[in-house]
């Protein structure tokens, strides 16, 4: 299986993914990307979410940062009632 092929984007700017790369990354109808322009490449990076033990842990990591700089809950409710007014 190859590590890179070529494609060609449409005249709406949509790039088909090649079969062969859908199928080594495990890529399916759906899936989301992160879209980079750096100089004369564009980079896909597909965006995937934790899985439940790493959703676990990455709330573990950030109680236990909020518990080191003392935030309380209600800090927490005053900086999400502050972003969400942005």
């Amino acid at each position: 299986m190859a590590d890179y092929a070529t494609t060609r984007m449409s005249s709406k700017g949509q790039v088909v993914i090649p079969e062969d790369i859908r199928e080594q990354l495990h890529l399916k109808e759906g899936d989301q990307f992160v879209v980079i322009g750096q100089g004369d490449a564009v980079i896909l990076k597909a965006i995937t979410p934790p899985s439940l033990d790493e959703f676990k842990d990455l709330l573990k990591e950030a109680r236990s940062s909020a518990k080191k700089a003392k935030l309380t809950e209600n800090d927490l409710k005053s900086a999400i009632k502050k972003v969400r007014k942005s």
